[in-house]
């Protein structure tokens, strides 16, 4: 079911690729900075037409990575469990994201105890809150975003480094509801693909040359989905679904082993 959104976005204006954290991050591949600021205002411009509102955070020189600004924290319910990063490279966007929160008029801001890398390991839907493992989040902050939020936690393991946050490999196409997600089964363990099609037994399944485009690192407002341009065998299966897909070009930022939900963190609340 369609709602306007409010998200958190951060223009690419240091973006560069000087070391390596993920298999798609390459730094002897040149970032076109100009290019990457002209994907990411037409990602963010697609947000507006459809009635969604964007808020900025400020990029800072020496944080690279802060587009990927889904990493910073988890908003539900008005309430934000921060995040804590897993590599010193992204450190520091961690307190950035914090306080931005705290200025915006968050009055509950967690700063975790444990490694968790925001909304690239946890999604939401209606119940539950659905949390990777494997590469980047610890288990251990399963349970204190549990406590945190008051929702059942559901623990996923990763087991595909390509697909190294829950947000690479499974997105939530309508959080009104508990069943509606597309995801990729091997990016996961075998018992959490058990889990996901007990939870999930009318899931979209991709396929691999739609994951390998990052082709679930999409955003849903549940009847738009933003998703990479290049994952065309998505779009027939949600029109069939009844969902319109948006083809968004956002390679550059691909070269820092992020898409469309990488760049999007949602304000819920």
């Amino acid at each position: 079911m369609f709602k306007p959104r409010r998200y958190l976005m951060c223009r690419p204006s240091h973006f560069r690729v000087t070391y390596s954290i993920n298999p798609w991050m390459d730094p002897s591949k040149p970032v076109d900075l100009s290019l990457a600021l002209a994907q990411w205002e037409d990602l963010a411009e697609r947000y507006r037409s459809l009635g969604h509102a964007v808020e900025e955070l400020d990029p800072r020189p020496e944080l690279p990575d802060m587009v990927y600004s889904a990493n910073g924290g988890t908003v539900v319910d008005g309430r934000v469990l921060g995040a804590r990063f897993a590599h010193p490279e992204r450190t520091g966007e961690a307190a950035a994201h914090r306080d931005w929160y705290r200025a915006h008029g968050y009055p509950e801001v967690h700063e975790p105890e444990h490694v968790n890398e925001g909304e690239g390991d946890f999604a939401v839907t209606a119940s539950w809150l659905l949390a990777g493992r494997g590469f980047r989040s610890s288990p251990l902050s399963h349970g204190e975003a549990q406590e945190f939020f008051g929702r059942p936690v559901i623990g996923l393991d990763l087991v595909d480094p390509r697909y190294y946050h829950l947000d690479t490999a499974l997105c939530v196409l309508d959080d009104s509801v508990d069943g509606a997600v597309m995801y990729y089964p091997d990016a996961f363990s075998p018992g959490s693909q058990a889990t996901l099609r007990r939870l999930f037994p009318d899931a979209l399944l991709a396929e691999e040359t739609d994951a390998r485009e990052l082709g679930l690192n999409a955003v849903s407002d549940g009847h738009h989905v933003f998703l990479p341009q290049a994952a065309a065998g998505l779009f027939a299966p949600l029109r069939d679904r009844g969902y319109e897909p948006i083809p968004i070009d956002l390679t550059e930022l691909l070269k820092g082993g992020g898409s469309v939900k990488c760049c999007t963190a949602e304000l819920r609340g």
